[in-house]
């Protein structure tokens, strides 16, 4: 009996921390796209995130990488392709439990597993080879911390752009500017 109340409590408690969960909306020059953030699974890339959209930090920013069947990116460089000065590098909070699964949004990073600032990209199939499973620099993974809940046909027409190379040395960068006009938190 007491094991069956512990599991309800722990059911009950994970419920309500998914309701407190925030929700943010991105307006681009392609449509509206709304996003939870999973603070209950991810809370340092959330409050990194939040610290960003609060200032107001993505208004005018680009899309810069579109790859159809893998992800697009963004968060990080202006339309004329000039990269934006970040916060510092936040830890890598991957984990088996939050796959990169199609419209899940994830940190982007370098090479570096800690290097993740204010890009961030969404995944337009799942892409299990980006999962966290070890704790290798190789098997670390990409962070996921939250899911497209209204817009994914948004995303799937951003990821419908026609792209190109850019300047210096960027691929896949879209010919007409993918603009995220605002990005705030849903009122």
């Amino acid at each position: 009996m007491r094991t069956l109340l512990i599991a309800l409590i722990l059911t009950f408690s994970a419920a309500a921390a998914a309701q407190d969960n925030p929700v943010v909306v991105m307006e681009t020059n392609k449509g509206t796209v709304k996003i939870e953030l999973w603070a209950d699974k991810a809370p340092i890339s959330v409050a990194n995130f939040l610290r960003y959209t609060d200032n107001g930090f993505f208004d005018g920013l680009i899309f810069h990488r579109v790859i159809p069947g893998f992800m697009i990116q963004g968060g990080g460089y202006s339309p004329d392709l000039v990269q934006k000065s970040t916060y510092e590098e936040i830890k890598n909070e991957a984990r088996a439990d939050t796959p990169n699964a199609r419209g899940t949004l994830a940190m982007a990073r370098t090479n570096v597993v800690d290097s993740a600032t204010s890009q961030f990209f969404i995944n337009l199939v799942d892409n299990n080879f980006l999962n966290h499973t070890d704790e290798t620099p190789r098997g670390f993974g990409y962070a996921v911390f939250g899911e497209v809940i209204e817009g994914m046909e948004v995303v799937d027409a951003i990821a419908g752009v026609a792209t190109g190379p850019g300047r210096g040395g960027m691929q896949d960068v879209p010919r007409e500017p993918v603009v995220i006009n605002s990005l705030s938190r849903a009122k």
